[in-house]
């Protein structure tokens, strides 16, 4: 641990309120899996950036007052400390509340709103958890997903809310032109690459692409290189099948394929080739399951949110695959013809 971070730790347990500053911004970076306050801080600026520059300040808005009243919340709660002071449960609220300014009105009672989604995604991460826990598989960002739906779905019986940034429902179809010759073009393929990243929290600006790697790089160099890795093959797998080049310029296909890719690549298994392998393929198939998810959830006009990742680590998590790297010796055996 630096000297820097050190100092921090030693200051948030001397004070409350450093403490309650420290474990928000580390709800904020365990989005992607990292207990850093210097990673959760770094994506709150470019959560900032981004929502700036595409003239949305109140998503950036909208995520802090989530992040501060989902912490609060399972502060108040008196929740596992261990998990709190990790910030196990500031996450969801963050993805809640980045979700809903994207998606509504900011009219009405709006607000209101959105810190009785925050609040209810605590609730949320411990019920999810809690079932989870006998199969020893976490609840990853599914919370988040079950809340937004939920509340998403329910404005259009609510005359003081209304509906914003969602498409209309319609019947799933591909544009004509999927996979065009812009998809070529160098600027093109590069600001799509970061915006794989930078939509993980529906934000699509490739700068924010960009300082979410710092971010990652700050804490761990292995997620922010699958980080890249997720988003690339996305990328890849998305203009090889043919999607919309519009969804892939706007990292509409990555956002999930990165996540993937961190947690199989980078948390949940040991550093080996047959993790690699393993995450690669899993990330591919998200890609598979986000153009599945689209065509199903179209014609109801509701976003997939983080489903399609949450649905595919839990299918490659729950067989508990033990992936350590493969000894010498038995990897020469293998070689020889002496082993299996």
């Amino acid at each position: 641990m630096s000297s820097m971070a050190a100092s921090w730790t030693r200051l948030a347990d001397s004070s409350g309120l450093v403490r309650f500053v420290d474990v928000a911004l580390r709800g904020s970076g365990q989005v992607m899996f990292q207990n850093n306050p210097l990673t959760g801080l770094l994506f709150l600026v470019g959560i900032l950036w981004g929502a700036a520059a595409a003239g949305g300040i109140q998503v950036a808005i909208g995520a802090t007052v989530a992040l501060v009243v989902a912490t609060g919340t399972a502060m108040l709660l008196e929740v596992d400390p261990g998990a709190f002071r990790s910030g196990m449960y500031g996450f969801n609220g963050i993805l809640v509340g980045v979700a809903l300014p994207t998606f509504l009105r900011i009219d009405g009672l709006f607000w209101a709103y959105l810190v009785i989604g925050a609040m209810v995604s605590v609730f949320a991460m411990d019920a999810i958890a809690t079932v989870l826990a006998s199969w020893k598989t976490p609840a990853l960002t599914f919370p988040f997903v079950l809340t937004s739906w939920l509340m998403v779905l329910a404005v259009t019986g609510f005359a003081q809310l209304r509906l914003g940034g969602i498409a209309p429902p319609a019947l799933p179809h591909v544009e004509s032109h999927a996979a065009s010759a812009a998809a070529l073009d160098p600027a093109f393929l590069m600001r799509a690459w970061f915006q794989g990243v930078s939509q993980v929290f529906l934000i699509g600006n490739a700068v924010t692409g960009a300082i979410f790697v710092v971010g990652l790089a700050v804490s761990s160099w292995r997620a922010a290189v699958f980080a890249l890795v997720g988003s690339a093959l996305a990328l890849a797998t998305a203009l090889t099948l043919g999607a919309s080049a519009t969804a892939v310029a706007s990292g509409l296909f990555g956002f999930s394929a990165v996540l993937t890719a961190i947690a199989l690549g980078a948390i949940f298994y040991p550093s080996s080739l047959r993790t690699t392998v393993v995450a690669a393929l899993a990330t591919i198939f998200t890609v598979i399951v986000q153009a599945a998810m689209n065509s199903g959830f179209s014609p109801v006009g509701l976003p997939t949110f983080t489903a399609p990742f949450v649905l595919v680590t839990w299918i490659f998590l729950l067989p508990h695959l033990k992936l350590a790297p493969v000894p010498h010796q038995r990897l020469a055996a293998a070689t020889d013809g002496r082993g299996a």
